[in-house]
């Protein structure tokens, strides 16, 4: 372990629960975001979901107001605070606008994934924002923090969208042997249970996504929210082929797309997009992670959010005994 201290950032202190909803592209906006703080859970949505660009300004200020209102009725329960998320990729030709937009708002959390730039962590440091960088190895993970970054979510797995293969067992260790920061770990977490167990492998936080998509709140059509519960790990296939970056995606999807999800060609990191293409594929190729099997019915954010949080001190007691 590194002699070097990281510390730890005060807005992620003394959370009701150590989970940060991951940013889902097209289904998180402020319905989604708002709800998962009120309810305790660090809220998070793509920066690129606000279309056109100059919504985000609007949604930016609903969030914060919002928020503000309900810190003000419940001072001894305030929200969790909520992050904006940045695709730090030559195809994104919005995020300096973006960006400034974070700036403007103080937004508290910025989370950077596919990319990191020192420029991008230094403007949300201006205003004393943090900045959360998603990583699939440990090279990127130093990478990310020798450019500025405060905290590391190990993307492990099993995780929906964009996901790595590492072990999470592994990818905590390797990380673990030098950083001694704040850690989120995703991939395949969807109950209270796999959040104490990933604090025991030696993560802070638990990163969820895809079980957030069953919930009325999800900018996610009906249809998808069904699939969700209806599926399971066996129904995931791991391919490049929609974004050039290898992700997680719903079998049955790829299916209804007139796709065969069992013999998908590959495509390479030069098709990777971030514009209005990639919007209209993840419209129809829907993104998930293996822990959905545990998903059951759709229900509103805060439900699924008690759920987590009586699965987790029952999680507790069973191993601690009291």
């Amino acid at each position: 372990m590194s002699e070097t201290r990281f510390p730890f950032p005060e807005v992620l202190k003394n959370l009701p629960l150590p989970i940060i909803g991951a940013p889902l592209f097209i289904i998180s906006t402020p319905a989604l975001v708002i709800a998962q703080c009120k309810a305790g859970v660090v809220g998070a949505m793509p920066a690129l979901n606000a279309r056109p660009a100059s919504q985000l300004d609007d949604w930016l200020a609903e969030i914060n107001e919002t928020l503000a209102v309900h810190n003000a009725a419940n001072p001894l329960q305030p929200a969790a605070p909520f992050a904006i998320n940045q695709i730090v990729h030559k195809s994104n030709d919005r995020l300096e606008h973006d960006m400034a937009l974070c700036v403007k708002h103080r937004v508290p959390i910025v989370i950077t994934s596919l990319g990191a730039r020192t420029e991008i962590n230094d403007a949300a440091h201006s205003y004393g924002g943090v900045v959360l960088h998603d990583v699939i190895n440990n090279g990127f993970a130093r990478k990310a923090i020798d450019k500025g970054a405060d905290v590391l979510i190990a993307v492990a797995a099993g995780a929906g969208g964009h996901a790595g293969v590492k072990s999470p067992f592994a990818l905590i260790e390797e990380i673990r042997e030098w950083f001694d920061g704040p850690l989120a770990l995703g991939g395949a977490i969807a109950t209270g249970g796999a959040v104490l167990a990933a604090q025991a492998m030696g993560a802070d936080f638990a990163y969820i996504g895809s079980a957030f998509i069953a919930t009325d709140e999800a900018r996610a059509c009906d249809a998808y929210k069904q699939m969700i519960v209806d599926s399971a790990s066996d129904d995931i296939v791991y391919s490049n082929l929609f974004t050039g970056v290898h992700g997680n995606y719903l079998k049955g999807s790829i299916r209804n797309a007139g796709l065969d999800p069992d013999a998908l060609p590959t495509s390479d990191a030069s098709a990777m997009n971030f514009g209005g293409e990639s919007m209209k594929v993840w419209k129809d190729i829907w993104g998930s992670g293996q822990g959905i099997g545990a998903v059951r019915q759709v229900v509103p954010a805060r439900v699924f959010i008690a759920r987590l949080m009586a699965e987790y001190e029952q999680s507790l007691i069973r191993l601690t005994g009291r």
